[in-house]
C-alpha cells in the first residue's frame, strides 16, 4: 500500500522524534514535511500509528494518506492527540 505522511510538529523535539520513527519504518523524504512509503502493510501501518502517537503531543498535527484501502483513498489525521479517519469515495453520477 502507498502511504504518505505529512508532518506539522509543534516543536523541534517532536520533529526529530517523528523523523526518526519514519526513517526506521523505511519512509523516504520527498518534500520538506512529506514522507512516503510504497510497500507498507496494514499491520505495519497500525504499529507505525501507535509509535507516532506516542511521540507526539497536543500541539503536533500529522496526516496520513493511504491508498488503496478497500479500493479507496483514506486520510487519517492526528490533531490535538485525537485520530480522525476519512475514506474518500468517488462521486455518484447525478440523474439527468
Amino acid at each position: 500500500m502507498f502511504v504518505s505522511v505529512v508532518l506539522d510538529p509543534g516543536g523541534v523535539d517532536s520533529s526529530r522524534a517523528l523523523v526518526s520513527i519514519l526513517s526506521q519504518y523505511g519512509f523516504v523524504k520527498v518534500q520538506r514535511a512529506c514522507w512516503e512509503h510504497t510497500g507498507l502493510t496494514e499491520k505495519r501501518l497500525h504499529t507505525l500509528k501507535k509509535d507516532l502517537d506516542s511521540a507526539t503531543d497536543y500541539y503536533d498535527t500529522l496526516r496520513i494518506y493511504q491508498y488503496p484501502v478497500e479500493g479507496l483513498l483514506a486520510i487519517t489525521e492526528l490533531q490535538k492527540k485525537k485520530w480522525k479517519r476519512c475514506i474518500l469515495r468517488p462521486p455518484t453520477e447525478s440523474l439527468k
